[in-house]
């Protein structure tokens, strides 16, 4: 067999492999620890900062498994921040990275992590769990 067909048949072989599904993960945050430290004496100003270093639990909210810590920059007043996190897991890390907004569900990218999730892509999509926001349904989709 020469090299064109054994790369032929190696390219036939690869298509028709079917995909294995990506992992999905689900956790709470319960927002807990977490200020926002403001640029001017506004109530909402451009540059205010968020910091938080929330506790992280299982899909059931029973079970601590983790921290979600990071910072939030105020972008748009009344409108967006603009998010950089760290998803601490038994497992390893996932970072996370993208815009939040005021009010509705978010999705952020899953930009790397280490352990178990060394070089980690997907999305990530947050949801309140109330109107107080004192909680959030994260679900992580991995590539």
């Amino acid at each position: 067999m020469d090299r064109l067909s054994v790369l032929i048949l190696l390219s036939a072989t690869l298509v028709a492999t079917p995909a294995a599904a990506a992992p999905r993960l689900q956790f709470v945050e319960r927002a807990s620890h977490e200020t926002v430290l403001p640029r001017t004496p506004a109530a909402d100003a451009l540059g205010d900062l968020l910091v938080f270093s929330n506790p992280l639990y299982d899909a059931a909210n029973r079970t601590a498994v983790g921290a979600s810590r990071g910072y939030c920059v105020r972008v748009e007043v009344g409108q967006w921040w603009q998010c950089q996190w760290t998803l601490q897991l038994a497992t390893g890390t996932l970072q996370v990275a993208g815009a939040y907004p005021d009010s509705g569900d978010s999705e952020f990218a899953i930009v790397g992590g280490t352990g178990r999730h060394l070089g980690a892509r997907g999305v990530l999509k947050v949801h309140a769990r109330d109107e107080a926001h004192s909680a959030y349904d994260f679900v992580i989709e991995l590539q």
